[in-house]
């Protein structure tokens, strides 16, 4: 079984981006130092906007970033959505001039949606 969340960890120096899918012990290191477990974000508490807006449509999961569409500016966008399952994970990933929004497939027992913004990193709803 899938975990409810997976950790997603951050190099601070270089900017790589680690999801762990399965917990084995030990300690992410790159660039020769710990690498930082991203807090997830579930309300907002200024004027951004980037709480996953979820709508559940017969065949399709729909996602939208944000109340109102989130930025996706060079130095300010969605990195990418993603929908975790009791049994499994599907993302999409963004860039920079895209809509901040997907489609999944509807899938059996959807737990939440996470984003990831380059500037205010993990953000998720959970599905109910």
């Amino acid at each position: 079984m899938v975990k409810e969340k997976n950790e997603v960890y951050k190099c601070s120096i270089c900017g790589n981006i680690v999801e762990v899918n399965v917990v084995g012990g030990g300690t992410l290191v790159c660039c020769g130092q710990e690498m930082k477990l991203q807090e997830i974000k579930t309300s907002e508490a200024g004027t951004e906007k980037h709480l996953p807006m979820v709508e559940i449509v017969e065949d399709k999961i729909i996602v939208k970033v944000g109340s109102v569409a989130h930025p996706m500016q060079e130095d300010h966008y969605i990195q990418w959505i993603e929908l975790l399952g009791e049994h499994e994970i599907l993302r999409h990933e963004l860039f920079p001039g895209q809509n901040p929004q997907t489609e999944f497939p509807k899938i059996d027992k959807p737990l939440s949606v996470r984003i990831y913004c380059n500037l205010h990193e993990l953000w998720e709803t959970k599905i109910q």
